[in-house]
């Protein structure tokens, strides 16, 4: 793993599919992860008390049980528009030097 990537160490769910996040640079604000409601897994969601059981996993993911969870990452990116490369500066980096 990079080092000083930003990890997420706050989450509080909101209204309509919303969290609230904050990660360990700072960076903080809501994600409204509603395009996944219902879907796959996320079926989950259909009852609205599983979604406000989100806690945070030992590697910084989102977890609501133990099937269902999404990335910290992700989530970074999504709330801040950044790209992956953004913040993996080796993804930059040819495969073969």
């Amino acid at each position: 793993m990079e080092e000083n990537l930003p990890v997420l160490k706050e989450v509080k769910p909101l209204k309509d599919f919303r969290l609230r996040v904050k990660f360990s640079d700072g960076v903080q604000g809501e994600v409204d992860l509603s395009e996944f409601a219902g879907k796959g897994v996320f079926a989950l969601w259909s009852d609205y008390s599983q979604f406000e059981k989100v806690t945070i996993g030992s590697s910084g993911e989102l977890v609501w049980n133990e099937d269902v969870d999404m990335d910290g990452l992700g989530i970074y990116l999504k709330l801040t528009g950044k790209q992956p490369e953004d913040i993996l500066p080796k993804l930059h980096e040819p495969a073969y030097a």
